[in-house]
């Protein structure tokens, strides 16, 4: 049985009935909330707050004081592979993630090492460990990589990219060397999540923010295909009436929403989808869960209009089992608080009548 007051996210990512649809959102512990901002002055930085385990802790908990959210995720950066990786992560203000480092060449990729999890990633699994044990089973604890093609856009553009030209440049020109650092990319986030796994990490996502910029075929060759790596490694238990048993998995893809039947098949629990995706058309509702899909700008409205759209995104669901609400993107920093209250109220409450 479960040794969870509340597992109602993980039965969901099982498609097993549960009485109301589970609803986190992902960047809920962050910038709108003040609590956040005053302890990131505090702490002088972003690295230091996820590199310091009783910081993490606290931001993983923060939005859980507030709102009555079905999951914690681990409060980190996807970003903490790369660095670990040697090209040295920063955040420069209004501009966020830059290397000192930039992967160029094929002798780059080559020198690159696989980082021992329990060695320049353990500052994560310290978190896990203190946060899983500050929870005391009042929700799961959620733990997430980037995917390796969204790793490798960072780390050879050297940021953020609107256009994307060195990395689509290295997959139409040097195709073996992104292969070869997409791959090193997939083992190294294979054992980052067990660990993370073997730290308490009761889920895991991996956050495929930039697949969604690639061609129909390369989304496969390059994104998806290394994602499966991935799952193929992951020691996520197995099923049973203990619940905690099983660890499930879910890809994201932003703009992935015309590969959701190739997702579907890609051996993931459950599949997280953005604002674009019509819920009506997952032919595969019921047998693989489905995280999402408000958009996050919808918050800024009033609490009838965020109602409205919590009931539309509930019903183009429908009454299957595997439903996670969601926003179809991380929570923007200057959404009103009590807008989230409002959102998480109204799931509760209009969710309940698809669970009948």
């Amino acid at each position: 049985m479960s040794q969870l007051k509340n597992d109602r996210y993980l039965r969901a990512l099982q498609c097993l009935p549960v009485d109301y649809t589970p609803v986190w959102m992902m960047r809920q512990a962050g910038r709108y909330l003040p609590e956040y901002r005053q302890l990131r002055a505090k702490a002088g930085d972003f690295m230091t707050m996820c590199q310091t385990p009783e910081l993490a802790c606290e931001v993983t908990l923060q939005p859980l004081r507030r709102f009555e959210l079905d999951a914690a995720i681990i409060f980190s950066d996807i970003l903490t592979i790369p660095d670990a990786m040697g090209l040295g992560l920063y955040f420069e203000a209004g501009e966020g993630p830059k290397f000192e480092k930039t992967i160029s060449s094929l002798v780059d990729i080559e020198q690159l090492p696989i980082p021992d999890p329990e060695q320049s990633l353990k500052y994560v699994m310290d978190a896990i460990r203190l946060t899983k044990q500050e929870l005391a089973g009042k929700v799961p604890l959620i733990g997430f990589s980037g995917s390796p093609w969204t790793l490798a856009t960072y780390m050879i553009e050297g940021g953020s990219s609107k256009a994307f030209t060195k990395i689509k440049k290295m997959l139409y020109c040097e195709p073996k060397a992104l292969h070869l650092l997409l791959e090193k990319l997939a083992n190294s986030v294979a054992l980052y999540l067990n660990a993370q796994i073997d730290a308490g990490a009761q889920a895991i996502m991996i956050f495929d923010t930039w697949g969604g910029v690639l061609s129909h075929q390369s989304y496969r060759e390059f994104s998806l295909h290394y994602m499966q790596l991935i799952l193929s490694q992951l020691k996520r238990g197995k099923k049973s009436n203990n619940i905690t048993s099983y660890v499930p998995v879910t890809l994201f893809t932003k703009g992935g929403g015309l590969w959701l039947d190739t997702i579907c098949k890609s051996g993931s629990d459950a599949i997280g989808v953005d604002w674009t995706v019509d819920l009506n058309l997952i032919a595969q509702k019921g047998n693989i869960a489905v995280q999402g899909n408000l958009d996050p700008s919808i918050l800024y409205a009033n609490e009838e209009t965020i109602e409205s759209q919590v009931e539309s995104v509930l019903t183009d669901f429908g009454h299957y089992n595997g439903h996670i609400f969601n926003l179809g993107h991380g929570i923007h920093q200057d959404t009103p608080i009590e807008h989230v209250q409002y959102l998480v109220k109204a799931v509760h409450q209009q969710s309940k009548r698809f669970h009948l």
